[in-house]
């Protein structure tokens, strides 16, 4: 196969993560890659997609480009997508479906747009062979992806399918999970070696303590699921086969412990049950307990990193309650602040390790009444958030009069 285009997607400020990501795994295979506004592009062969696919934590799919050049109107969408040999990547047996995008298009309707380049699919299939595939706008073989700028139109095959986020071991969730990308843009930066004790003392169903026992076994993220690429024509099971054998080869014992707690205990039973399906059940411990009584895991300091419960994406809180299925409970409410009487738990017991905290409220330092060392803007979704990193530092005065008393 010749030399294809390639466009990994992922949250705004993943980009540098995932060029290093990228350049990792793909290594003298990847072409040129490079960091754009949203995802790293590159050029690679159909060996590049299958290892991207199945070792990267951080893209949300990996996109084959089959087209890229001006437009002004629906008919030059149309031409461009009749131009491209989409039976050179599947067959009239199989389905497909469009999804499109749009950054300051001129087009008035983008249901139209999309309406046209489906039209131009199915008329290529049928002027060259007398039928057409179908379109499943639900479980479709093929997804093709349109992006239009304000003058440029990009066509996309997707070779990952559901998106990368999307491991196969998390069944059990609770009622705001953390997506499995954005735990590991997490640990990326925060720059966790796996060689240091890990703990996440809000842990929910478990994905940044899971996603780092994966990193720490050398587990693949996407050991465990099916991809695009099997479905395209150009797909060489062997040559697949052989990849996923080595990656298997290459697990590994963590190197450092990984702990994990929440105050709710079905959310720890459902944190056991992810980490089994996930392969780290060995790797990971996960206790219940709150948050607010917790102590060090471990007796080498080490670094927390956790995604507390905030505003829109569940209720902030820090003890056990009966609301939003056993979770925190807002202990506001009751006259106190979660997170300052969390920074002094940590103040006094926690001297040596460092805390990661991801937020969007950019006054949380002050309300900790701690200096934050780092910020780094990341995205939950919608929400634009920071992840604050705070040193407890050893042989502070504060750890001094704990000690004595």
């Amino acid at each position: 196969m010749s030399t294809l285009s390639l466009f990994l997607p992922c949250a705004s400020g993943v980009e540098p993560y995932l060029l290093d990501e990228v350049t990792r795994v793909a290594g003298p295979a990847a072409v040129g890659p490079q960091a754009v506004r949203g995802g790293i592009a590159l050029q690679g062969s159909g060996d590049t997609i299958m290892r991207l696919n199945l070792h990267s934590r951080l893209a949300q799919r990996v996109l084959l480009q089959v087209f890229h050049g001006p437009y002004r109107a629906e008919d030059d969408l149309y031409a461009a997508a009749h131009g491209v040999a989409w039976e050179d990547w599947f067959n009239t047996r199989q389905s497909f479906k469009i999804e499109l995008t749009a950054h300051q298009s001129p087009l008035k309707s983008l249901n139209f747009a999309a309406l046209k380049i489906k039209d131009a699919v199915a008329d290529r299939f049928r002027e060259r062979g007398g039928a057409r595939p179908d379109v499943d706008t639900q479980r479709a073989d093929v997804r093709i992806f349109a992006h239009l700028a304000e003058e440029l139109a990009t066509l996309y095959i997707d070779t990952s399918g559901e998106p990368l986020f999307k491991r196969g071991w998390r069944e059990d969730k609770g009622e705001a999970p953390l997506k499995e990308t954005l735990a590991a843009a997490m640990l990326a930066a925060s720059g966790w070696d796996a060689a240091t004790p890990l703990y996440d003392p809000c842990c929910g169903s478990g994905t940044i303590a899971i996603e780092a026992a994966q990193i720490a076994c050398n587990i693949a993220p996407g050991s465990l699921r099916r991809f695009g690429f099997e479905r395209l024509a150009p797909h060489r099971p062997a040559d697949w086969g052989a990849i996923v054998r080595e990656a298997e080869a290459a697990r590994r014992a963590p190197a450092a412990p990984i702990f994990g707690s929440d105050v709710a205990h079905r959310m720890v039973d459902f944190a056991q049950r992810n980490a089994e399906r996930a392969g780290v059940a060995q790797a990971v411990q996960f206790r219940g307990g709150d948050a607010l009584q917790r102590m060090p895991p471990s007796d080498t300091p080490g670094m927390m990193l956790l995604n507390p419960p905030y505003g829109e994406r569940i209720e902030a809180g820090g003890i056990a309650g009966p609301g939003r299925g056993g979770r925190e409970q807002a202990q506001m409410d009751q006259g106190g602040d979660f997170f300052t009487q969390l920074a002094a738990h940590w103040k006094r017991h926690y001297a040596g390790w460092n805390a990661w905290v991801l937020s969007p409220d950019l006054k949380l330092p002050t309300r900790m009444r701690l200096k934050e060392s780092r910020r780094v803007p990341m995205w939950n979704g919608p929400i634009e958030c920071r992840l604050f990193r705070f040193d407890m530092v050893a042989g502070s005065a504060r750890a001094r009069d704990a000690a004595g008393a």
